[in-house]
């Protein structure tokens, strides 16, 4: 069986622009997935901790017949292989691959949470969200459209499509 599965992408570190290029690459190249679209690349301030450079964010969309604990365990490889390191929480990073959601899954473990916790909160992710997804909804909370209407996290930049 078919599963859609959207993934935020983001980088400040080591021209991140090229960082979430080579990331869309890869995650074309996961076995038994399939890349179907990819947002716009948006600038964005950073959130959590501000003394960093400003993040390149987007969002793809996947067909995957992985389940999404072997789909989080790729997603966390091409972090690795692109020099991803984790020395504080909301730190700068080479990158930054989150699963968002998978079909209308809910589910919380110690090891992942879907939907994501805060993507309702974040422009920096409703934006290519709904960009490539308006009409989407997110299990206990409304339509990506909705929710970006009330987002006050605003501050984007479209760069490129």
């Amino acid at each position: 069986m078919t599963h859609a599965a959207f993934i935020a992408l983001g980088s400040n570190l080591q021209d991140p622009a090229a960082q979430v290029t080579q990331a869309l690459q890869h995650l074309a190249q996961i076995s038994q997935t399939r890349l179907v679209a990819a947002s716009s690349f948006y600038r964005t301030p950073p959130v959590g901790y501000d003394n960093q450079p400003d993040f390149i964010n987007a969002v793809a969309l996947l067909e995957t017949t992985l389940e999404p604990t072997d789909l989080l365990a790729q997603l966390l490889a091409i972090e690795t292989a692109q020099g991803r390191e984790r020395p504080f929480p909301n730190a700068p990073r080479v990158l930054d691959l989150d699963l968002l959601l998978y079909d209308d899954l809910v589910m919380n473990t110690p090891t992942l949470t879907l939907p994501h916790p805060r993507l309702h909160q974040r422009g920096f992710v409703l934006v290519p969200l709904a960009e490539i997804a308006p009409d989407l909804l997110i299990a206990d909370k409304g339509s990506v459209a909705d929710l970006l209407a009330a987002c006050t996290d605003k501050n984007i930049e479209k760069l490129r499509t």
